[in-house]
């Protein structure tokens, strides 16, 4: 069963990335959250999300992710373990979802797959657009999380 997230199918697609995981789908849910959590509460994440207005600035709620849980930047809408993760997000300049979902593949392997949506209204909503989308920096960011949490997933994976 997959979730559908409050705002996810309004907003405007921005792309969609994923990565093949040597990993059962249980390691690529359990990463995925401890992933998110080490990366978007950092210092300066949390911080820069305060800077730009970010409904949930702090990190909240259980862990594992469930739905209401936040980390900077983000809220949790939807979690399905071992299959779907959406986060909903809003600031400034934008209004956002990313959603990861988790493909169970031939053995012990998983597709992660990240895709982005986001409205960017106005003026400001243009140009915070250009600046994070238009220069590449989302792709990025996207795929090297992706990548961490590929990596995580395929240590937990090693140590069973």
């Amino acid at each position: 069963m997959r979730a559908v997230p409050g705002q996810q199918a309004h907003l405007p697609r921005i792309d969609e990335h994923a990565t093949d995981v040597a990993a059962d789908p249980d390691d690529v849910w359990a990463a995925l959250g401890e992933t998110l959590d080490a990366v978007l509460s950092r210092r300066w994440t949390a911080a820069a999300s305060r800077v730009v207005g970010c409904a949930d600035s702090r990190a909240s709620g259980p862990r594992p992710l469930v739905e209401g849980s936040t980390i900077p930047g983000f809220r949790v809408t939807a979690a399905v373990p071992r299959a779907e993760l959406a986060l909903e997000g809003r600031h400034f300049f934008s209004t956002y979802v990313l959603t990861f979902r988790i493909d169970p593949l031939e053995g012990d392997r998983t597709r992660l797959r990240a895709e982005s949506r986001a409205a960017f209204p106005g003026v400001a909503g243009r140009t915070y657009r250009l600046l994070v989308i238009g220069t590449g920096g989302h792709v990025v960011a996207v795929r090297r999380l992706l990548a961490d949490v590929r990596r995580r997933a395929e240590r937990r994976t090693a140590r069973t």
